[in-house]
């Protein structure tokens, strides 16, 4: 088990920890969260060793492997393939070792030790392995060979996971590991989260995504952390009680409630979005059992709403858009009008991005229309803007420059309402984290009266209390909304219609969120098709001859299965036989004894997922007689 017992730590002159303590067991998954600053990252350098503490002990039992989620890396050459599989160190050791016994007569018997441990290391496995995580996080094959520094930032860090999930860990360390990563990606993290046997330890920003995989929370505050049964949403409700306890909050929480409930009523009415607007409202009601935490946030945001608005903001006419050449999306037919919650979804690259910048006007298009209104004001929040900063102007400076009529008290007073102390707002921007940075440009949209707000991954860095914060100022807001984010708990709790983007078009999805996972998850995307009765009749013959025609199929692959068993046992009983008489280690040269000792193990893989994929068909084969 990992276990602190007391564990204080000092940064300078702030004590992030003071006697924190906490034990979590073998097969956990713990979401570890809090505030930024409070010292989650320094936990984990701690834990790894890179970092020691002042008193108290942090302390795991000496054979646990570890593994983590880099978040700098020196660009190499090195191709992606093999920078994934560099994550299973040990491997990587025997095969050096491999390498430098492979000549020397004297160690042929460790050499042959060093080619059993390859094999149970996984080794002739591991580039398929490899291959799978690369390509669940996005990457196609022709990725696979590509140095690692041809990648770009977001990227990189792709490979960075995939490195981490790579590596055989008993404890598995993951900071941010949902950074650039898009919705699709997510849910398949979520998916081998799932599947994984030994204790994991992640800090995240997505509610979401800690509530599917987490079953613990360490959630860390004032020097301290108290460790929750349950994931983060349960953490909350029992925080929430904690806090309702001992403070006085009734009041308030009956206020912001009635605040909530205004917003459930408002939405309950439009029942031609019925199934998107339900889920929201469920998220909305949820909201609730979180109040009294969200009370003691430090956050108390708004956006400004807009003096005119046009009607319609936005009218898409036959819209091609693209890059020069390139044509990502076209024939989009659609339209924004006042008060539109638009969620877009689609995979990374579908061209979301590429549509919000054509909405903004910074991508004109390549043919069609796309009329805005004269009325159409826009709030744009993308992450360039974050990297476009004035990195020696002062949080206070730049929004003083911004707003000329506004005294200096006025502007602490606001940046203060995000999140911005006294301290902070006099350091320099390049300071500041992304979270921070974020939180600034977001402060001065919120300012300009927007008639729309265009928000591209609004998220990214920002804190569960500030995602809270916000969500809350995007409901108060009376303008439209069109947003792209991996957050799913932000779109149930702010949109009520969604649009896909996929295969170069758009179209509106007609179900929610679960529904869109359910799609993206089972790579079936007809349950947005009509559903009359005579499609219900066609599409049920489509699935009883589909049926019929993987039962053909899955009967021919148990016959070649079968065939190719009895060949690879018959060329492993043969090889084997070989490796079972003395004679073979005296006289044959060490780099043949080399390559028959590599051709057994890799027939002995071959023959192992052989057999693992004839006992599944056959298994499937009687489920799917009775099903035809």
């Amino acid at each position: 088990m990992l276990r602190a017992d007391e564990v204080s730590f000092r940064r300078g002159d702030e004590v992030l920890f003071e006697n924190l303590s906490f034990v979590v067991h073998p097969g956990q998954c713990v979401a570890v969260a809090g505030r930024n600053g409070v010292g989650k990252s320094t936990l984990f350098n701690l834990i790894r060793g890179q970092l020691s503490t002042d008193t108290g002990e942090l302390s795991y039992p000496q054979n646990w492997q570890l593994g983590w989620l880099e978040q700098e890396v020196t660009p190499t050459q090195r191709p992606a393939l093999d920078y994934v599989v560099d994550g299973h160190r040990k491997l990587r050791e025997v095969e050096a070792q491999l390498e430098a016994t492979k000549d020397s007569e004297a160690q042929a018997l460790d050499h042959l030790e060093l080619h059993s441990q390859y094999e149970d290391l996984g080794g002739y496995e591991a580039e398929a392995k490899a291959g799978e995580i690369l390509s669940g996080l996005g990457f196609s094959t022709e990725d696979f060979s590509k140095p690692f520094a041809d990648f770009s930032g977001g990227w990189r860090i792709r490979l960075n996971l995939a490195q981490a999930l790579m590596s055989p860990c008993d404890l598995l360390l993951l900071d941010e590991p949902t950074n650039h990563l898009d919705l699709e990606t997510i849910m398949w993290l979520e998916q081998w989260l799932k599947r994984f046997t030994g204790t994991v330890l992640i800090i995240a920003h997505d509610r979401a995504f800690l509530d599917a995989c987490s079953d613990h929370t360490l959630y860390l505050s004032q020097r301290s952390g108290r460790l929750y049964s349950g994931n983060y949403s349960s953490c909350e409700r029992q925080r929430a009680e904690q806090l309702a306890q001992e403070q006085a909050v009734q009041a308030k929480q009956q206020a912001q409630a009635a605040h909530i409930q205004q917003f459930v009523d408002r939405f309950r009415a439009k029942a031609s979005k019925a199934k998107q607007v339900q889920s929201r409202i469920k998220a909305l009601e949820k909201l609730q059992f979180t109040l009294t935490v969200q009370l003691d946030s430090p956050y108390s945001v708004k956006f400004k709403n807009p003096r005119q608005v046009s009607n319609p903001l936005f009218s898409l006419r036959k819209l091609a858009l693209g890059y020069g050449d390139t044509r990502v999306l076209e024939d989009i037919s659609q339209s924004v009008l006042p008060g539109d919650r638009i969620g877009v979804l689609g995979a990374n690259g579908a061209g979301k991005t590429t549509l919000l910048r054509a909405l903004v006007g910074d991508l004109p298009p390549q043919s069609g229309e796309l009329v805005r209104g004269q009325h159409c004001a826009v709030g744009y929040f993308a992450q360039h803007q974050l990297e476009s900063l004035n990195l020696e102007q002062t949080a206070l400076s730049y929004l003083t420059s911004y707003r000329e009529d506004w005294r200096e008290q006025q502007c602490r007073d606001f940046l203060g309402g995000w999140g911005f102390n006294a301290e902070m707002i006099t350091r320099p921007i390049r300071t500041l984290s992304g979270g921070e940075k974020a939180r600034l440009v977001l402060a001065v949209i919120a300012l300009d009266e927007p008639a729309v707000l265009v928000l591209d991954e609004p998220t990214n860095h920002l804190d569960l209390d500030m995602r809270d914060a916000l969500a809350l100022a995007l409901q108060d807001y009376e303008g439209a909304v069109v947003i792209v984010s991996h957050d799913r708990t932000l779109l149930e709790k702010t949109v009520d219609e969604l649009w896909l983007i996929a295969d170069g078009g758009l179209q509106t999805f007609d179900g929610d969120l679960a529904d869109y996972a359910f799609t993206r998850s089972s790579n079936n995307l007809t349950s947005n098709r009509k559903k009359g009765a005579e499609n219900d009749r066609r599409q049920q013959r489509q699935v009883r001859a589909s049926q019929r025609e993987n039962l053909k199929a899955k009967q021919k692959e148990v016959r070649k299965l079968e065939s190719d068993m009895q060949q690879q046992s018959a060329s492993l009983s043969a090889i084997e036989v070989q490796l079972a008489d003395k004679e073979t280690y005296t006289s044959l040269p060490a780099e043949e004894l080399d390559e028959l000792l590599r051709q057994a193990g890799k027939l002995r893989a071959k023959l192992e997922r052989t057999e693992a994929r004839w006992l599944t068909l056959a298994e499937e084969l009687e489920q799917s007689k009775s099903e035809v």
